[in-house]
């Protein structure tokens, strides 16, 4: 059985989720999956309904967005697997919950913003390691496309950037999905 952390980066819809679900298909019945995303709409309600009819009934789920190691530890079970999905969708969260929402924060405020968002990114990756033999975390990449055009995106695209990064140096293996084809990066 593979162990380790996997890291899964690709644009939108290019098949990141699929093959991160595929990835978990034989590592055991004892498969936790994290989920970022709140049902605000008809249309998230309708994706988030999709992605749970294409798990494995057996699987756990976790909704959370924030202080993930800190659940994984209050739950105190092992997993064979773990999977994280979806980074980014977790950073919107936590943008929104910090105020971003109402206005673009002055530069102070970002920089709290953007430590709060490693942190916990970087108890996430702690609690991967510690309660999953295999860990695998899927975020979009958002960084090959336009610049764009008002400060909210750019802040986003730069702590996604920067979170991406710091999970690419901490993960064993990584992989870039291109049309749902999965390219190894390391």
């Amino acid at each position: 059985m593979k162990k380790g952390l996997i890291y899964i980066t690709g644009g939108a819809r290019s098949g990141k989720s699929t093959f991160a679900e595929n990835l978990m298909l034989d590592k055991g019945h004892r498969i936790l999956y994290i989920a970022t995303a709140l049902p605000f709409d008809g249309e998230m309600r309708d994706r988030i309904k999709r992605h749970r009819r294409r798990r494995p009934s057996f699987w756990h789920t976790l909704e959370a967005y924030r202080d993930i190691g800190q659940s994984l530890e209050q739950k105190g079970e092992r997993y064979h697997g773990i999977l994280l999905d979806c980074v980014t969708v977790m950073i919107t969260n936590i943008l929104m919950d910090m105020g971003c929402a109402q206005g673009i924060p002055v530069p102070e405020e970002i920089d709290r913003i953007e430590a709060a968002v490693m942190s916990e990114i970087d108890s996430a990756i702690a609690g991967l390691r510690v309660w999953g033999d295999l860990g695998v975390i899927v975020s979009n990449e958002v960084g090959m496309g336009i610049v764009p055009d008002n400060k909210l995106g750019r802040l986003f695209r730069d702590i996604a950037g920067r979170a991406n990064q710091r999970i690419a140096s901490a993960a064993d293996s990584g992989y870039l999905m291109v049309s749902g084809v999965p390219m190894r990066f390391f």
